[in-house]
C-alpha cells in the first residue's frame, strides 16, 4: 500500500510535524511511540490494557516468532492480530538487529566492548553472506537460515501492517571500510525485500498491498555513509523509512546521525527511528523529524522495578525496590492517571511487592511508565499543532510532568 502519511501541523523552529499515519488496521497519530510486543505480547499486559494507556501500534518481532511459535502456525491463527488479540495495526522488525545481537551483544555491550551477554547459549552466528544469515536458534540448536526472501515471507505470513527490510545491522567498533560494505549490503538486501513484496506481499481483495514496507538506513557514524544510504532508501520504493544501526557511543553523537539522515528525507514518507525509547531522546527525536519510536525502555525497566518520573536533572527514572521507598505512602507520582497512581498503591507497597518478586509488582510500574510515555508524546503531539514544542520540551527537560502540558492537537 502507498504511504497515507498525512502531515497536520508542523513546529517553525524544529523538523517536528505532527500527523496521521493510515495502516491496514487502523490509524495512528504521530509523533507516537511504540511499545514492544516481542513474541506476541506487552509483556505482563493484555492487549486492552496497552490500547487503554493510548497506544495505537506495537511491534512485533520477526526473529522470534520466526523460531517460535513459526510464522506458519501464526499464519493458521489468522495473522499475529488474531492470534494476539491486538486490532490495532502491528509493526514487524526485521531480524537483522537480533542477528546482529547474537554476534555482538547489545549496542551498549557492543559500544563498551563487553562480550555479548548468553554468547555461550545455544543461539549463535555461524556465516553472514550475501544470500543471508546461518545461525543457530537458542531455542534448540538447530542450525536455521534468515535471507532477505525469509524475512518477508514471514512477516507476510504475520500479517503486520508496516514489515521492515532485512538489513544488516552494523557493529560500532568495526572500520569505516566494513560499515561501507555492510551499508552496500543492506541496500542489495533492500531491492530483494522489495521485490519479493511486490510479488509476494499479502493484499486486500482488490489486489491492493495491505503492508506498508520500510527501508531500513545504515551507514554506521560515519556521515557521507549515513547521507549516502538515506539518499538510497529516499529514492527507493519503499513506503516508509526506518533509521537503524549503532549510532553512537552516546546521545550527543547519536542526535547528530539521526539529523545527517533526516536531512536527506522526503517529507511525505514515515519515519521511524529503531530501539530508541529514553525520554529524553524522545523528545530530541521529536525535534528532528522522528514520527514513530520503538523501544523495550518502559516495559523492560518497569519489571526491574524503575519507575518513570520526572527529573530536571535528566535521569528520568527511580528505583522503587531500594530502601528508602520501604515507607512511603506517596503514589508514584502525584496526579498520574495510571493504574499504579489512580488507584492509590504507594511507593512502600510497591517495593514490598517487587521485593516479593511479585508479578502484580512487575505489572503496576510497567503500567505506569508506558502511561507515562503515552502522555509525553501526547503532550509533544499537541505541541506541535499549538506551535509551542520548544516551551514544552523545555518544560519536559525542566521536570514539568507528562499529562500537564498537553491541549487541543487540532486547531
Amino acid at each position: 500500500m502507498p504511504s497515507s502519511l498525512k502531515i497536520e501541523a508542523r513546529d517553525p523552529k524544529s523538523r517536528a510535524r505532527a500527523g496521521t499515519l493510515k495502516l491496514a488496521h487502523g490509524t495512528v497519530q504521530t509523533p507516537a511511540f511504540v511499545p514492544l510486543a516481542t513474541k506476541g505480547t506487552v509483556k505482563g499486559l493484555e492487549p486492552r490494557e496497552v490500547a487503554a494507556l493510548g497506544f495505537e501500534m506495537v511491534l512485533g518481532n520477526t526473529f522470534h516468532l520466526f523460531l517460535t511459535p513459526g510464522h506458519e502456525l501464526v499464519a493458521k491463527f489468522g495473522g499475529l492480530h488474531e492470534f494476539m488479540r491486538w486490532d490495532g495495526p502491528i509493526i514487524t522488525d526485521s531480524g537483522g538487529f537480533q542477528v546482529f545481537s547474537m554476534g555482538h551483544g547489545t549496542v551498549a555491550d557492543e559500544i563498551k566492548g563487553r562480550a555479548a551477554k548468553g554468547a555461550d547459549r545455544r543461539g549463535a552466528i555461524i556465516e553472514i553472506e550475501e544470500d543471508g544469515v546461518r545461525f543457530r536458534s537458542y531455542v534448540d540448536g538447530s542450525e536455521r537460515f534468515l535471507s532477505p526472501e525469509t524475512s518477508m515471507e514471514v512477516q507476510a505470513a504475520l500479517g503486520s501492517d508496516i514489515a521492515l527490510v532485512f538489513d544488516e545491522c552494523t557493529p560500532f567498533n568495526v572500520s569505516r571500510d566494513y560499515t561501507a560494505a555492510s551499508t552496500e549490503r543492506t541496500h542489495r538486501w533492500l531491492e530483494r525485500c522489495l521485490s519479493w513484496h511486490e510479488n509476494n506481499g499479502p493484499r486486500d481483495g482488490d489486489g491492493n498491498s495491505r503492508q506498508l514496507v520500510y527501508g531500513i538506513i545504515q551507514g554506521g557514524v560515519h556521515e557521507e555513509l549515513r547521507r549516502a544510504s538515506a539518499q538510497v532508501i529516499a529514492a527507493s520504493r519503499a513506503g516508509g523509512i526506518a533509521i537503524g544501526g549503532s549510532l553512537g557511543e552516546n546521545k550527543d553523537q547519536m542526535y547528530e546521525v539521526v539529523d545527517w539522515a533526516v536531512d536527506e528525507l522526503p517529507e511525505d514518507r514515515p519515519r521511524h527511528l529503531l530501539g530508541i525509547g529514553d525520554v529524553d531522546d524522545l523528545i530530541r527525536g521529536v525535534e528532528l523529524g522522528i514520527d514513530t519510536f520503538d523501544c523495550a525502555m518502559p516495559t523492560r525497566l518497569g519489571r526491574h522495578g524503575m519507575a518513570l518520573v520526572p527529573d530536571p536533572e535528566g535521569r528520568w527514572r527511580v528505583n522503587l525496590a531500594a530502601a528508602r521507598f520501604a515507607d512511603d505512602r506517596e503514589t508514584i507520582l502525584e496526579g498520574c492517571p495510571c493504574p499504579a497512581c489512580s488507584q492509590g498503591f504507594s511507593r512502600g507497597y510497591l517495593r514490598y511487592l517487587l521485593r516479593s518478586h511479585e508479578l502484580t509488582g512487575m505489572r503496576l510500574v510497567t503500567l505506569h511508565n508506558l502511561s507515562f510515555v503515552a502522555r509525553l508524546m501526547q503532550d509533544l503531539r499537541s505541541a506541535i499543532h499549538r506551535g509551542t514544542l520548544a516551551a514544552t520540551a523545555t518544560a519536559l527537560r525542566g521536570g514539568a510532568a507528562p499529562g500537564a502540558l498537553s491541549g487541543p492537537e487540532r486547531a
